[in-house]
């Protein structure tokens, strides 16, 4: 087995833990309206969470769904391989930076 295919499976497998992870993160947010996720800064949560969590929540349930579909595509379609790792690769990286900018702005001090 050469590695472009070894990398190409573990990328693929990965993204069943990633979307589930995601999509059980904006259940708790929206549906059981568990906060306790939303827009931490050194694993402490920010003064008004539930300001926060329906934008932490519609950042994870909008990458969840993206690579639900993702899966499918690739399962059904036959989606190739350069469009469906471009595809994971921004909406893995506009997570983290959706995730990174939320919890910054909630923890912001405003001068008055």
């Amino acid at each position: 087995m050469n590695t472009h295919l070894f990398f190409t499976w573990v990328m693929f497998l990965g993204l069943f833990p990633f979307s589930f992870y995601w999509l059980r993160s904006a259940w708790k947010i929206f549906i059981k309206k568990n906060f306790s996720h939303v827009a931490l800064k050194k694993g402490k949560p920010p003064v008004n969470q539930k300001k926060y969590a329906p934008i932490s929540g519609s950042i994870s349930l909008i990458g969840g769904l993206i690579f639900l579909t993702v899966i499918f595509l690739i399962i059904v379609a036959g989606l190739h391989y350069d469009t469906w790792s471009a595809i994971v690769g921004v909406t893995l990286w506009m997570k983290l930076f959706g995730d990174f900018a939320i919890s910054r702005y909630a923890h912001m001090k405003w001068k008055k």
